[in-house]
């Protein structure tokens, strides 16, 4: 099958990130099973998602990990052109929700199965698939922590993102915070009797913008980057019920994305401070039950991966480009790192300004590149390149 053949097959099952995934596992399964390769699940904990692990070739080895994520973005309120489940060519394009975000890639991996089997090389491939990367690289931890627990070896690793094949060595890290305020209604002519949630709110949102500002004026700064230093916003404030009374409740959001060189967990760890030795105590002296509770809503692994280590300088050779990037966007890359110190590179078809948009489409000419470079780097480990630094 090509990989736009199995693109359709793939881009069929709807699998946002609300969905179960098991549809589109099977169907992997039963693919793989063709070829005489098997595979193992690692379930979430409702055992309504799954993670895919398989090996090509020896079990024996450092190998090569080809990481991809099945679940993507709702297409709710979106105006399409055309079905986003059925997969639609079009001037040399592919349309259909995660064409490009990314099983895109996924299609290009299964294509190259038989490929890697004629290879008969001496080390691994292994097909990593992922559920819930949509909504802060939930799934693909435990996954990692079965591999780390069994010390499964890695020569490198390329997560497939779409980057139009351009080679990425980093992508900041990412803390997203929620807060919830509890305050104390009162009319608001007799405001000082009350504990306004919403003023509380506003002083943790004010702190976080002048983090922001301070990081922004002063703080360190990684030219790869399109935004070149750590930033941190509130994104969500809501509550109050009417202007005359004073509200007891107020939800936030805020997060930081972080640079290297800065400590986002450290960052929030700083608002939180303020929070406790400021506000709260403020808050407490007219209602005792009044207060702030922080919880992380997600956190997203950064990762930094040296220009010079071999990973990068293979991956550039196969993809033929003498450029390496950092990207805004997320990715599960960083959990690699940490989890099996996997060398690893991000690098994929298609344009990420594609991604979570109405008509998404993936070229076919990307689906191609892909393809090309997932046959030289069959051909690398065929020659016995699995030792990257030779």
């Amino acid at each position: 099958m090509t990989p736009a053949e199995i693109l359709k097959h793939l881009v069929g099952f709807d699998t946002t990130s609300r969905n179960s995934n098991l549809d589109l596992i099977a169907w992997v399964e039963g693919y793989l099973a063709e070829h005489g390769i098997a595979s193992e699940r690692v379930y979430d904990e409702t055992g309504e998602k799954a993670n895919l692990w398989a090996t090509i070739g020896p079990d024996a080895g450092k190998g090569y990990i080809l990481s991809g994520h099945t679940d993507v973005v709702p297409v709710d309120g979106q105006d399409w052109d055309t079905d986003p489940f059925d997969l639609t060519e079009r001037d040399g394009r592919l349309y259909g929700r995660g064409a490009c975000d990314m099983k895109g890639f996924i299609a290009c991996a299964l294509a190259a199965v038989p490929d890697i089997i004629a290879a008969k090389a001496s080390v691994p491939f292994h097909l990593a698939l992922s559920y819930d990367e949509e909504v802060g690289c939930i799934g693909v931890r435990t996954l990692l922590q079965s591999l780390q627990d069994r010390g499964q070896a890695v020569a490198g690793c390329v997560v497939g993102e779409p980057t139009e094949m351009q080679v990425v060595i980093g992508h900041k890290s990412k803390a997203s915070m929620i807060a919830e305020i509890t305050g104390k209604a009162a009319h608001s002519s007799l405001a000082p009797h009350g504990v306004n949630a919403v003023d509380a709110a506003a002083r943790i949102a004010v702190r976080v913008r002048e983090m922001a500002d301070r990081i922004r004026a002063a703080g360190v700064r990684d030219p790869l980057y399109d935004v070149g230093f750590t930033t941190a916003h509130t994104g969500v404030l809501t509550g109050g019920t009417a202007v005359n009374i004073v509200p007891d409740a107020c939800h936030m959001q805020f997060e930081v994305r972080a640079i290297a060189e800065d400590d986002a967990r450290a960052l929030v760890r700083e608002i939180i401070d303020y929070a406790e030795a400021d506000i709260i105590p403020d808050m407490k002296s007219v209602e005792s039950s009044a207060g702030i509770a922080f919880k992380e809503q997600s956190f997203i692994d950064g990762f930094e991966t040296d220009p010079a280590d071999p990973i990068v300088t293979l991956a550039k050779r196969l993809a033929g480009r003498n450029d390496h990037a950092k990207v805004a966007y997320g990715t599960e890359a960083g959990l690699f790192v940490n989890y099996l110190a996997a060398p690893t590179v991000v690098c994929g078809p298609g344009s990420i300004d594609q991604a979570h948009k109405p008509n998404e489409f993936i070229a076919i000419s990307e689906l191609d590149a892909c393809s090309e470079f997932l046959s030289k780097l069959i051909g690398h480990a065929q020659s016995g390149g699995a030792q990257l630094a030779s």
